[in-house]
């Protein structure tokens, strides 16, 4: 099947503090929009942890210093951010290319001071999630939820899948019960298998949000078994009854148009029209990692499981 998006705005602008600028999480607070995300570069894998804010979601953004949280680990970034009840709650890793790490939990008033809580979760060495990262909170159907991939003990590359965690209170603060996995490598027909000859990465970048018509998307980061390194990555939707699952596929929904990949992004629905804040980096960015935004019109009967 082929979903089609329109009104495809990129590269949305070019920072002036860092090289790339990836994993974007758009956020509104009633009065101003905040993006947060990971900025820095991938020459060195070196991350901060972005923020930047405009009167509209096309802009113009202002960039700000990087959000400084009292948190450890070597690779601290991918926030998850929601804004409810007056207050920002970020959801951030502390690793993503080693085993290890937590899902560190910090809230703001303002989107610039933050202070950091309990961690909501750990990875559980020696199981599928021997590594967690890429954490994003939502809200389905008034429960709150944590999505975010893990991945087993690896040898040569991490093979994350994804992952669902479930708030036991009503609020933010947890305790945070483990769900389980909730889509795998295999039931992804267009991502590398893991026994791939040229086996990149896996599934990440995801985030879950309820759509009008009572069922869930899951968005998501694959990586396609076929082209060069550097050319595969891809945003793609996933639909299901239930949060829990089970996920069918509905491929890749945004192609580069030229030489170049895109990945992790954030859904937001308004009604029947769905907007994507995108990450890619292509030919006119030098492959350097920017911001995109494209629309998709919920309305269409395209958007179903069937092919």
């Amino acid at each position: 099947m082929t979903i089609t998006i329109s009104d495809n705005v990129f590269p949305l602008f070019h920072p002036t503090m860092t090289e790339d600028l990836k994993d974007p999480c758009p956020v509104f607070d009633g009065e101003l929009w905040h993006v947060f995300g990971s900025s820095g570069t991938v020459r060195s894998e070196t991350w901060n942890i972005l923020h930047a804010t405009a009167p509209d979601l096309y802009g113009p953004w202002t960039e700000h210093e990087p959000v400084k949280l009292d948190v450890q680990g070597s690779g601290v970034a991918a926030p998850g951010v929601i804004f409810d009840s007056g207050v920002f709650h970020m959801f951030v890793q502390t690793e993503f290319m080693k085993p290890g790490g937590r899902c560190e939990h910090a809230v703001s008033n303002d989107g610039f001071t933050w202070v950091v809580l309990q961690p909501a979760l750990f990875a559980v060495p020696g199981t599928g999630e021997d590594g967690i990262y890429d954490p994003h909170p939502a809200m389905i159907d008034g429960k709150r939820y944590i999505v975010y991939s893990g991945m087993p003990p690896f040898t040569r590359v991490p093979q994350p899948d994804v992952y669902l965690a479930r708030s036991m209170s009503d609020s933010w603060f947890g305790p945070w019960k483990r769900v389980g996995k909730i889509l795998d490598h295999g039931e992804v027909p267009h991502h590398n298998s893991r026994e791939h000859p040229d086996y990149e990465w896996g599934i990440e970048g995801a985030q879950l949000v309820g759509l009008p018509d009572g069922r869930v998307l899951l968005n998501a980061t694959c990586f396609l078994p076929e082209g060069a390194r550097g050319s595969r990555q891809r945003v793609f939707f996933a639909i299901a009854d239930a949060v829990e699952g089970p996920y069918q596929s509905l491929g890749p929904v945004l192609d580069p148009g030229e030489p170049g990949e895109n990945g992790h992004s954030t859904v937001m629905v308004n009604g029947s029209e769905l907007t994507l804040f995108y990450q890619s980096r292509r030919v006119a960015t030098d492959h350097r990692w920017r911001f995109g935004i494209a629309k998709f019109d919920l309305s269409q009967p395209k958007l179903s499981c069937s092919a």
